[in-house]
């Protein structure tokens, strides 16, 4: 007989207030049967996975909006609250019925996460990555599920800390869903769990993309303090995004690390900015080229890149002694090397890994169940990225341990919109640009 959410609350030692008696697990604290959701981070990714959440088949409702500024949080809360909403298959989706946040309940500010998070049971984290650290703290601190966006920190200061926290998480039994929704996915997930039976062998190579044209950027706007553009451009700052590489590519490394069930030891390549050089693009390189090798001695090549008008490609494939990958695109299949098809995906009845992630959460929530704890390896694929970030940067040979152990902490000592962040423009406007061969990175 299924367990009733009040039922697994008393059996693991919660009282009504929600403190923790005898300690196992925090469970969904709402009286009635009402799943809370509070939204931190309320740009597109952030208003798409509220969206998610609510579309749900649980009793789900957002309950408290949380952002730095006050103009996202008006914009989120109106998309939400459209009725012309469409969800990833471009079916109507109407999701205001589930939608309770009045003025008082949305907070603008760097402080206003704590607020939100004290009035939900799960918490959707989407602020730029480099907040998710401390937003996480505080998630677990206060005993709340947590959804969370990849990548989960931006430095190795940052991971450090999300694997404390992760440590948390399991022994208070908290669902942590981390974004890395390829994990969700019904045709990676068919083929990697074949791939982990065998069925092509060892796998000893392979090659990971996320080659593209690049993203957005908004000029800066008189009046502005450096604090308020940088955070207007995160993507271009590395204290907040991590570089292409780890704020997008992550999906790729994590693929491979995923297929080879472990992480790469050490890490070389190249970097640069040959297209995207200019002021407004910040300090992150327009490209990286790392190889990365793992205990086995296997070695991925991971490229990424942001070239406008230029070869795009988004996809994953690896060798192995017996067969092969060479995409988990429409026509994913495992091959031998003589072209015979040992496992093909049709792709029928494949659902949205995006909406995915968030059923498989709220499913687990409602039942009462302890189901997922991506965060150990949100944080080790988060790592992987950075290692290759801080390979590309100084061009040497970086190793796990002192990309784990780096001291180099990017993120501001102090908070606030007249807070200098660490990195600033020089006298030409144009910002610090590493150098491989003289910058330091670990």
């Amino acid at each position: 007989m299924e367990t009733t959410r009040r039922e697994f609350l008393k059996s693991t030692g919660l009282i009504a207030g929600g403190t923790l008696i005898s300690g196992l697990s925090y469970g969904h604290h709402s009286v009635d049967d009402t799943i809370k959701v509070a939204l931190i981070g309320c740009g597109g990714r952030g208003t798409g996975a509220a969206q998610q959440a609510l579309s749900t088949k649980q009793n789900v409702k957002l309950v408290a909006m949380a952002d730095a500024f006050q103009d996202r949080l008006e914009e989120s809360y109106k998309n939400l609250t459209s009725k012309k909403y469409k969800d990833w298959s471009g079916a109507s989706v109407d999701v205001t019925s589930k939608i309770d946040v009045p003025k008082e309940r949305m907070f603008a500010g760097f402080d206003g996460y704590k607020q939100a998070i004290a009035l939900a049971d799960v918490v959707i984290l989407a602020t730029p990555p480099g907040f998710r650290p401390m937003h996480f703290e505080e998630a677990i601190k206060q005993n709340k599920h947590v959804f969370m966006e990849k990548p989960v920190a931006t430095d190795g200061p940052g991971v450090r800390r999300v694997l404390d926290v992760a440590e948390q998480a399991k022994q208070k039994k908290l669902n942590v869903v981390v974004g890395l929704q390829r994990h969700y996915q019904r045709n990676y997930r068919e083929a990697i769990s074949r791939i982990h039976d065998g069925k092509i062998g060892d796998i000893v190579g392979g090659s990971v993309y996320w080659v593209s044209g690049g993203v957005w950027n908004k000029p800066r706007q008189p009046g502005q303090t450096e604090m308020e553009y940088q955070m207007r451009n995160w993507y271009y700052f590395n204290w907040l995004c991590g570089d292409h590489i780890t704020e997008q590519h992550i999906h790729n490394i994590d693929v491979a690390n995923w297929v080879k069930q472990g992480y790469p030891v050490e890490a070389q390549g190249t970097g640069g900015r040959e297209v995207r050089a200019g002021k407004e693009f910040g300090e992150i390189f327009d490209h990286h080229i790392v190889d990365f090798t793992y205990a086995d001695g296997t070695l991925i090549n991971s490229q990424c890149r942001h070239y406008e008008g230029t070869y795009s490609k988004v996809d994953e494939q690896f060798l192995g002694t017996k067969g092969r990958i060479d995409s988990f695109g429409k026509n994913t299949a495992l091959k031998t090397y003589n072209g015979k098809v040992i496992y093909g995906h049709e792709g029928k009845g494949d659902l949205n890994p995006y909406q995915v992630e968030h059923d498989e959460l709220f499913a687990a929530i409602a039942k009462g169940e302890y189901k997922f704890a991506d965060a150990e390896n949100g944080a080790k694929s988060s790592l992987t990225s950075i290692m290759g970030r801080m390979a590309t940067y100084s061009g040497k040979v970086v190793k796990w341990d002192e990309a784990l152990n780096s001291n180099i902490n990017l993120f501001p000592e102090r908070l606030a919109w007249d807070a200098l962040p660490k990195l600033l423009p020089q006298a030409d406007g144009f910002y610090p640009v590493a150098v491989p061969g003289k910058s330091i990175t670990v």
